[in-house]
């Protein structure tokens, strides 16, 4: 790893875990984070829930697992570039996504309406729930027990009424500070991963097209310059090769335009770079070339009448399974029945939160089929 720059998280600035830990051996702090993130039983559940279509509608679209790991390839790349902790990038980038529910957006949409009686339900704070105290593989403590610029990291919004209940990791929601260069880089690292990989499921599923991307700043003009220096070029080649060269032309964007906003503010250190403005930021030019993309792909991709019919079965599946749990709890695995394991129904949300697409689409069969047992 490049020498840090001042304004970076290392372990000398961090402000440490949660437990007293061992020092670790041939490893940095957020190298032992991201390991823990990788071991966790949360993070395998992710090869098998989804970002936009089903798991079982094939085995060629993106799933939370897959877009992690693009997410923390892009991280690493950019915080290597600005000589920040691309340790700490790569570790949040593989846990942010740890508390979605299956069936993505849909079944975090219909568990928070299912839990508004009971504090709600959002996949940032059930990330961080995840690590802080669900996870079960330590002796001396709950959770993964990790360093505070991680779990931050994990939190990318919230309410100012959980930020309250958070205490020092909401303090930055109620103060209007930032949270770490690397945090901010993850976020953003994020909507270039999922921009890009949603065109390219999109278009493999058949539910967009190549002649309405075309219309699109961002893409038209790079599908023509790939058109251009490879006139025979067609097919799915096609595809990938305008794919890669979109997202290095926003991460070369990204990498420049926060270079120079670093270079304008002068942070000196790591608490200067959280008091000012958030600093990791696109251009002008590229903000609004993926608005547009945004705009496009949820009116045209994310209400396609076939992803919404299978959103709508997501949502009754995730709204039969809690109101039979918290109906009779009796139902529920026994390490859900266990009381004094805090409120029943936010037990529910852990269990329904924690399933894959298939185990949930299997529970429902289970319990609502004659046929299943």
């Amino acid at each position: 790893m490049p020498d840090l720059v001042p304004y970076a998280v290392a372990t000398g600035n961090s402000r440490g875990r949660r437990y007293p830990d061992s020092t670790p051996s041939h490893r940095s702090e957020f190298q032992r984070d991201r390991d823990r993130i990788v071991h966790s039983t949360a993070f395998r559940r992710l090869e098998y829930k989804t970002q936009v279509f089903v798991n079982h509608e094939g085995d060629l679209f993106r799933t939370r697992l897959t877009h992690s790991l693009e997410v923390a390839q892009i991280a690493r790349a950019i915080a290597r570039a600005l000589r920040l902790n691309e340790d700490l990038a790569e570790a949040i980038s593989l846990a942010h996504d740890l508390g979605h529910t299956p069936f993505g957006h849909a079944g975090q949409e219909a568990l928070n309406e299912c839990m508004r009686e009971h504090g709600g339900f959002e996949h940032n704070l059930q990330s961080l729930r995840i690590v802080d105290r669900l996870e079960e593989r330590y002796a001396a403590f709950d959770g993964l027990n990790l360093c505070f610029e991680t779990r931050e990291g994990i939190v990318k919004h919230c309410s100012l009424e959980k930020a309250r209940e958070l205490g020092e990791l909401g303090e930055r929601f109620l103060t209007r500070t930032q949270p770490s260069l690397e945090a901010q880089i993850c976020n953003l690292a994020d909507e270039i991963a999922y921009n890009n990989h949603d065109v390219d499921d999109g278009l493999r599923s058949g539910l967009i097209t190549l002649e309405q991307l075309e219309e699109l700043s961002l893409f038209g003009r790079h599908i023509a310059d790939v058109r251009r220096l490879h006139p025979a070029i067609g097919g799915r080649r096609l595809i990938h090769e305008t794919i890669r060269q979109m997202i290095n032309a926003q991460v070369c964007d990204l990498i420049e335009t926060t270079a120079a906003n670093i270079s304008q503010h002068a942070p000196r250190d790591l608490a200067a770079a959280r008091s000012g403005p958030a600093l990791v930021a696109f251009s002008d030019d590229s903000f609004r070339a993926q608005r547009q993309m945004k705009r496009f792909l949820r009116t045209q991709l994310y209400q396609h009448y076939q992803v919404l019919r299978m959103a709508s079965k997501a949502r009754r599946i995730v709204s039969d399974l809690f109101a039979t749990f918290t109906s009779d709890p009796r139902l529920l695995p026994p390490q859900y029945q266990l009381p004094g394991n805090g409120d029943p129904a936010r037990r529910v949300a852990d269990y329904i939160a924690g399933m894959t697409d298939r185990y949930a689409i299997k529970e429902h069969r289970r319990l609502f089929a004659v046929s299943e047992s």
